[in-house]
């Protein structure tokens, strides 16, 4: 029997009012990951992404639905609850470096500042934040400030940052969105390194075909649903031996294929399907060809 998913999101919905108005950005997601994961949410501006990561770490609760993470139901938390699960069992990673470093404060202080937070001795924490620091490559620049660290090496603070408290979840906001290609390839592996040696599931919002590329898992969003996954699945040397991908079948059987095979087959408004002895043909309708 498998191990129950650590991450349940259940038909869940999110509106916003906006003035009179009523903005849905989640339309009844569903999703499950599994503890140590490591994907990737991609998908176009207003899908949902950020909105479904809000969520997950606390910082915003959903219309309806359900959604737990391990032993924590996020609809049933009161507010100090809902802080202390932020503090203790999520790290974050924004895609604005300002928004993940205090800049009056050096790296190692940016690093030991949540543990302070968290009630640890100071020693214990010093001795974690330069442990942290060396893990993502950046013994040599403890006591530098983020001014005078580059882009690249800001992210690989901000991950130590989020790891400070040892969460068992950490969701990363287009994290290599405003660096270079080889400072991105150093915060992606800083990031993979702390999945597979402290077994921290990660979730990563991105629009960068790079690192969707290279995580074993990515679901599309689109519309406020998860609209299609890809699976690549490895041979026993850890080398890729196949990639699938799914369109997701949501709980009262509507489906959503990719907008790439929509435009070239022509599909539009609705589609002719034909069931086959084991599975379902889809074809453009043709009195609109």
């Amino acid at each position: 029997m498998s191990a129950r998913p650590f991450i349940i999101c259940e038909n869940l919905v999110k509106i916003y009012k906006v003035a009179d108005l009523e903005v849905v950005a989640l339309q009844g997601v569903d999703l499950t990951v599994q503890r140590g994961e490591m994907l990737a949410l991609v998908g176009p501006s207003g899908s949902g992404k950020s909105t479904l990561m809000n969520i997950l770490g606390g910082l915003d609760t959903p219309t309806a639905g359900r959604v737990s993470v391990g032993d924590y139901n996020l609809l049933e938390m009161t507010r100090r609850e809902r802080v202390l699960y932020r503090r203790r069992e999520v790290g974050f990673v924004w895609q604005q470096t300002a928004r993940n470093l205090l800049p009056y404060l050096s790296a190692q202080e940016n690093v030991e500042l949540p543990m302070a937070l968290n009630g640890m001795p100071a020693q214990q924490r010093r001795q974690r934040a330069q442990m942290l620091l060396e893990q993502v490559g950046l013994s040599g620049r403890l006591r530098h400030r983020p001014d005078r660290l580059s882009g690249g090496e800001q992210q690989r603070v901000a991950i130590a940052v989020a790891m400070a408290n040892q969460p068992r979840l950490l969701l990363a906001d287009e994290p290599t969105g405003e660096v270079d290609s080889e400072a991105a390839e150093q915060i992606f592996s800083a990031l993979r390194a702390f999945n597979r040696e402290a077994g921290v599931t990660i979730i990563i919002v991105t629009h960068d075909v790079s690192i969707a590329s290279r995580v074993d898992r990515v679901i599309g969003m689109r519309d406020g649903r998860t609209s299609t996954e890809i699976v690549r699945r490895r041979d026993s040397a850890g080398q890729i031996a196949s990639v699938d991908e799914y369109a997701i079948v949501d709980r009262i059987g509507r489906l959503q294929l990719p907008q790439a095979y929509l435009e070239q087959l022509g599909i539009a408004e609705r589609a002719r399907l034909k069931l086959r002895e084991d599975h379902i043909a889809v074809y453009p309708d043709a009195q609109n060809s």
